[in-house]
């Protein structure tokens, strides 16, 4: 096996890619992964994975096997831990977070706003939307206050019909097409746009692919991750753009609804996930002058 890094950035990881890659190399049932079978399981081309592999390498974080032609990669064993602290351990029992801490704390952050049995309730309410997918949720505390946050401040924001623009991107798993529109929007309009995603019936994780056609033109997904439609987006939201998810959308009056009829991206090639982003690009930046310049239309 290779010489070791002693102690390898963890700024690496940034890139979620490489989070998924470590993971499906951990979980899989040899603890091995190869560049072309990741290639496959990420729905990316094996250049793009290869180049992943290279900084996971040399930043010590997986070493290489040669058998053959053939080059297995696996977790550094000395690193297991670290990479467990970041992706959590896969199969061992976790204590339960500290949901009375988080209850605090986020009761702190909307005080004056809504009360603590307010919080709790919209806390427990998230926790049990989120499992409903049945797999385990990486990063579970984080990610559900990080949900109950964004619920409680579209309700907050539905109640004072105040603020600025918001537009609420659906599709069914809030993995693809919204993704790839929110984080377009985002980028284009900063804070003169309060943006939104979610999905009927949501995945775990945004699509790797979706995330590599992204940052090819600068844009990242941020800690963003797939999470279910919720009365309190759409009464929130001045646009609602729907991607393909039938009649899930509840329909309120007062928004503007839009269809965007585009091609579903799960299990497409990166060039074809390419077309998909430059369409939604298109469509984003003429919405974004309809909203940031009304005279214009």
């Amino acid at each position: 096996m290779d010489s070791v890094v002693e102690a390898p950035a963890l700024t690496v990881l940034a890139d979620p890619t490489r989070a998924r890659i470590l993971q499906l190399i951990r979980d899989a049932d040899d603890g091995r992964g190869l560049v072309g079978r990741l290639a496959e399981q990420l729905g990316l081309r094996q250049p793009t994975v290869s180049h992943h592999m290279a900084a996971l390498h040399a930043e010590g974080l997986v070493v290489r096997e040669p058998e053959g032609r053939r080059v297995w990669y696996s977790i550094n064993p000395e690193q297991a831990d670290r990479v467990a602290a970041l992706l959590g351990a896969p199969s061992a029992p976790t204590e339960e977070p500290d949901w009375e801490r988080v209850v605090d704390d986020l009761t702190a952050r909307y005080r004056g706003t809504f009360n603590r049995q307010t919080v709790a309730r919209y806390l427990s309410d998230s926790r049990d939307r989120l499992a409903t997918r049945g797999d385990a949720i990486p990063l579970r505390a984080s990610r559900t206050a990080t949900f109950t946050v964004t619920r409680l401040d579209d309700l907050a924001r539905a109640e004072q019909h105040t603020g600025t623009p918001s537009v609420l991107f659906v599709c069914v798993q809030n993995a693809g097409r919204s993704q790839l529109a929110a984080g377009i929007l985002r980028h284009l309009a900063g804070d003169a746009v309060t943006v939104r995603t979610a999905g009927s019936a949501p995945a775990g994780e945004v699509r790797a692919v979706i995330v590599t056609a992204l940052d090819e033109i600068g844009v990242t997904v941020g800690g963003e991750f797939p999470k279910p439609l919720t009365d309190e987006a759409v009464k929130a939201a001045d646009v609602v753009v729907t991607m393909g998810c039938g009649d899930a959308c509840p329909i309120y009056p007062g928004r503007r609804y839009l269809d965007w009829d585009l091609e579903e991206p799960v299990g497409k090639s990166l060039s074809t996930v390419r077309q998909i982003r430059d369409d939604i690009d298109r469509r984003v930046r003429a919405l974004l002058v309809e909203l940031t310049e009304p005279d214009a239309t």
